[in-house]
Protein backbone atom coordinates (compact mmCIF):
# COMPACT_ATOMS: atom_id res chain seq x y z
CA UNK A 1 0.00 0.00 0.00
CA UNK A 2 1.50 2.74 -1.07
CA UNK A 3 1.98 5.90 1.40
CA UNK A 4 -0.73 9.02 1.99
CA UNK A 5 -0.12 11.68 -0.51
CA UNK A 6 -3.12 13.67 0.56
CA UNK A 7 -2.69 17.38 1.76
CA UNK A 8 -4.76 19.07 4.69
CA UNK A 9 -7.93 20.60 2.97
CA UNK A 10 -8.56 18.27 0.15
CA UNK A 11 -11.00 16.02 2.00
CA UNK A 12 -13.23 18.75 3.39
CA UNK A 13 -15.65 17.46 4.79
CA UNK A 14 -14.31 14.12 5.40
CA UNK A 15 -13.74 13.56 9.34
CA UNK A 16 -11.03 10.86 8.87
CA UNK A 17 -8.84 9.70 6.26
CA UNK A 18 -8.43 5.79 5.89
CA UNK A 19 -6.65 3.41 3.37
CA UNK A 20 -9.40 4.04 0.86
CA UNK A 21 -9.96 7.42 0.76
CA UNK A 22 -6.74 8.02 0.42
CA UNK A 23 -6.86 5.87 -2.91
CA UNK A 24 -9.88 7.67 -3.95
CA UNK A 25 -8.72 11.11 -3.44
CA UNK A 26 -5.08 9.71 -4.73
CA UNK A 27 -6.05 8.43 -7.77
CA UNK A 28 -5.74 10.44 -10.96
CA UNK A 29 -6.70 9.96 -15.15
CA UNK A 30 -2.86 9.18 -16.29
CA UNK A 31 -1.50 9.30 -19.65
CA UNK A 32 2.17 8.94 -20.03
CA UNK A 33 3.20 5.67 -18.56
CA UNK A 34 6.53 4.24 -17.99
CA UNK A 35 7.81 1.24 -20.53
CA UNK A 36 7.46 -1.35 -17.65
CA UNK A 37 5.48 -4.41 -17.94
CA UNK A 38 3.18 -5.63 -15.60
CA UNK A 39 3.02 -9.69 -14.04
CA UNK A 40 -0.15 -11.42 -15.19
CA UNK A 41 -0.79 -12.25 -11.32
CA UNK A 42 -0.97 -8.42 -10.70
CA UNK A 43 -3.14 -7.98 -13.92
CA UNK A 44 -6.02 -10.69 -12.26
CA UNK A 45 -6.12 -9.78 -9.08
CA UNK A 46 -6.66 -5.69 -10.38
CA UNK A 47 -9.74 -7.91 -12.70
CA UNK A 48 -10.91 -9.78 -9.82
CA UNK A 49 -11.28 -6.74 -7.94
CA UNK A 50 -13.33 -5.06 -10.85
CA UNK A 51 -15.57 -7.88 -10.73
CA UNK A 52 -16.73 -7.76 -6.87
CA UNK A 53 -18.18 -4.32 -8.26
CA UNK A 54 -22.53 -4.93 -7.96
CA UNK A 55 -24.34 -4.95 -10.87
CA UNK A 56 -28.21 -5.25 -11.03
CA UNK A 57 -29.75 -8.64 -10.59
CA UNK A 58 -25.88 -9.68 -10.05
CA UNK A 59 -26.05 -10.55 -14.47
CA UNK A 60 -22.41 -9.37 -14.10
CA UNK A 61 -22.29 -8.45 -17.05
CA UNK A 62 -18.66 -7.83 -17.51
CA UNK A 63 -16.22 -9.59 -19.95
CA UNK A 64 -12.48 -8.21 -20.46
CA UNK A 65 -10.04 -8.85 -23.43
CA UNK A 66 -6.64 -7.69 -22.68
CA UNK A 67 -3.69 -6.37 -24.61
CA UNK A 68 -0.63 -7.01 -23.43
CA UNK A 69 1.76 -6.73 -26.09
CA UNK A 70 3.46 -3.31 -27.53
CA UNK A 71 2.96 -4.31 -30.71
CA UNK A 72 -0.67 -5.28 -30.56
CA UNK A 73 -1.43 -2.12 -28.14
CA UNK A 74 -0.01 0.04 -30.87
CA UNK A 75 -1.73 -1.17 -34.22
CA UNK A 76 -5.00 -1.02 -32.12
CA UNK A 77 -4.31 2.18 -30.92
CA UNK A 78 -3.61 4.03 -34.40
CA UNK A 79 -6.79 1.59 -35.74
CA UNK A 80 -9.40 3.31 -33.38
CA UNK A 81 -7.87 6.98 -33.79
CA UNK A 82 -8.72 6.74 -37.94
CA UNK A 83 -12.26 5.91 -36.57
CA UNK A 84 -12.23 8.73 -34.05
CA UNK A 85 -11.04 11.28 -36.65
CA UNK A 86 -13.51 10.44 -39.17
CA UNK A 87 -16.60 10.69 -36.17
CA UNK A 88 -14.98 13.77 -35.27
CA UNK A 89 -15.91 15.07 -39.36
CA UNK A 90 -18.99 13.38 -39.02
CA UNK A 91 -19.91 16.17 -36.16
CA UNK A 92 -19.92 18.92 -38.57
CA UNK A 93 -17.87 21.76 -39.20
CA UNK A 94 -18.95 24.36 -36.77
CA UNK A 95 -18.64 22.03 -34.17
CA UNK A 96 -15.34 20.41 -34.79
CA UNK A 97 -13.15 22.79 -32.91
CA UNK A 98 -14.81 22.22 -29.67
CA UNK A 99 -15.53 18.22 -30.49
CA UNK A 100 -11.95 17.67 -31.42
CA UNK A 101 -11.02 19.40 -27.63
CA UNK A 102 -13.20 17.42 -26.00
CA UNK A 103 -13.40 13.69 -27.70
CA UNK A 104 -10.10 13.77 -28.83
CA UNK A 105 -8.61 15.03 -25.53
CA UNK A 106 -6.70 17.67 -26.84
CA UNK A 107 -7.99 19.65 -23.40
CA UNK A 108 -4.64 16.81 -21.73
CA UNK A 109 -2.11 18.12 -23.72
CA UNK A 110 -1.72 15.15 -26.45
CA UNK A 111 -1.11 15.77 -30.00
CA UNK A 112 -3.60 13.26 -31.10
CA UNK A 113 -2.08 12.97 -34.48
CA UNK A 114 1.20 13.28 -33.70
CA UNK A 115 1.48 10.89 -30.86
CA UNK A 116 2.94 6.79 -31.45
CA UNK A 117 -0.16 5.71 -29.53
CA UNK A 118 -2.37 8.20 -29.35
CA UNK A 119 -4.91 6.46 -27.81
CA UNK A 120 -3.56 4.15 -25.18
CA UNK A 121 -0.83 6.56 -24.35
CA UNK A 122 2.22 4.15 -24.35
CA UNK A 123 0.69 1.71 -21.17
CA UNK A 124 1.55 -1.73 -21.02
CA UNK A 125 -1.92 -3.19 -20.24
CA UNK A 126 -5.15 -2.83 -22.08
CA UNK A 127 -8.31 -3.81 -20.63
CA UNK A 128 -10.96 -3.59 -23.32
CA UNK A 129 -14.78 -4.09 -20.84
CA UNK A 130 -17.32 -5.50 -23.05
CA UNK A 131 -20.99 -6.27 -22.04
CA UNK A 132 -24.08 -7.69 -23.90
CA UNK A 133 -26.04 -6.05 -25.85
CA UNK A 134 -29.14 -6.53 -24.73
CA UNK A 135 -28.73 -5.94 -21.33
CA UNK A 136 -29.60 -2.07 -20.72
CA UNK A 137 -28.56 -2.10 -17.27
CA UNK A 138 -24.61 -3.02 -18.37
CA UNK A 139 -22.81 0.06 -19.57
CA UNK A 140 -24.00 0.99 -15.70
CA UNK A 141 -22.33 -2.03 -14.10
CA UNK A 142 -19.31 -1.75 -16.19
CA UNK A 143 -18.65 1.94 -15.10
CA UNK A 144 -18.56 0.58 -11.43
CA UNK A 145 -16.58 -2.17 -12.50
CA UNK A 146 -14.25 0.17 -13.92
CA UNK A 147 -13.88 2.35 -10.95
CA UNK A 148 -12.89 -1.01 -8.72
CA UNK A 149 -10.60 -1.81 -11.64
CA UNK A 150 -8.87 1.43 -10.99
CA UNK A 151 -8.58 2.11 -7.74
CA UNK A 152 -7.44 -1.68 -7.20
CA UNK A 153 -4.70 -0.57 -9.66
CA UNK A 154 -3.43 2.47 -7.54
CA UNK A 155 -3.69 0.65 -4.11
CA UNK A 156 -1.22 -1.54 -5.67
CA UNK A 157 0.92 0.96 -6.95
CA UNK A 158 -0.28 1.43 -10.86
CA UNK A 159 -1.77 4.19 -12.38
CA UNK A 160 -4.81 3.80 -14.69
CA UNK A 161 -7.29 5.85 -17.55
CA UNK A 162 -10.47 4.93 -18.42
CA UNK A 163 -10.54 5.15 -22.38
CA UNK A 164 -14.44 6.26 -23.92
CA UNK A 165 -12.44 6.44 -27.11
CA UNK A 166 -11.74 2.79 -27.10
CA UNK A 167 -15.20 1.82 -27.85
CA UNK A 168 -14.66 2.34 -31.48
CA UNK A 169 -12.21 -0.50 -31.60
CA UNK A 170 -15.75 -2.25 -33.29
CA UNK A 171 -15.43 -0.02 -36.22
CA UNK A 172 -11.64 -1.00 -37.17
CA UNK A 173 -10.70 -3.43 -39.79
CA UNK A 174 -9.10 -5.51 -36.86
CA UNK A 175 -11.60 -5.88 -34.59
CA UNK A 176 -12.05 -9.76 -35.13
CA UNK A 177 -8.56 -9.86 -33.71
CA UNK A 178 -10.11 -9.32 -30.09
CA UNK A 179 -12.38 -12.66 -30.27
CA UNK A 180 -15.48 -10.46 -29.07
CA UNK A 181 -18.60 -12.31 -30.26
CA UNK A 182 -21.53 -10.68 -31.91
CA UNK A 183 -23.30 -10.72 -29.08
CA UNK A 184 -21.65 -8.02 -26.50
CA UNK A 185 -20.68 -4.24 -26.90
CA UNK A 186 -17.11 -2.45 -25.94
CA UNK A 187 -17.89 -0.19 -23.40
CA UNK A 188 -14.45 1.13 -22.56
CA UNK A 189 -11.03 0.42 -21.95
CA UNK A 190 -8.71 0.73 -19.03
CA UNK A 191 -5.18 1.09 -19.70
CA UNK A 192 -3.12 0.43 -16.71
CA UNK A 193 0.50 0.90 -15.98
CA UNK A 194 3.69 2.21 -13.88
CA UNK A 195 2.78 6.07 -14.46
CA UNK A 196 5.44 8.38 -15.75
CA UNK A 197 3.30 11.79 -15.02
CA UNK A 198 2.06 13.08 -11.79
CA UNK A 199 -1.40 15.00 -12.66
CA UNK A 200 -2.95 17.79 -10.40
CA UNK A 201 -6.08 17.01 -9.23
CA UNK A 202 -8.75 18.64 -10.93
CA UNK A 203 -11.44 21.15 -9.15
CA UNK A 204 -14.40 19.42 -8.35
CA UNK A 205 -17.86 21.07 -8.90
CA UNK A 206 -19.54 22.02 -5.63
CA UNK A 207 -23.14 23.30 -5.25
CA UNK A 208 -24.46 20.16 -6.88
CA UNK A 209 -25.87 17.86 -3.54
CA UNK A 210 -29.09 18.70 -2.44
CA UNK A 211 -30.54 17.05 0.80
CA UNK A 212 -34.19 16.40 0.56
Amino acid sequence: MESAKIQEGQLQGVKFVNDTLTIIYNRRAVRKYKDTAIERTIIEQILDAGKMAPSAINKQPWKFYILTNKEDIRVFSKEISRVAIKEVVKSGVKEIIKTAKEFLHFSHGVDFLKENDPIFHGAPVVIFISSPIDNEWAALDVGMCAQNIMLAAKSMGLDSCPVGLAKFVEQTKIYSRLNIPQSERVNLAIIVGHGNESPEPKERVAGNVTFI
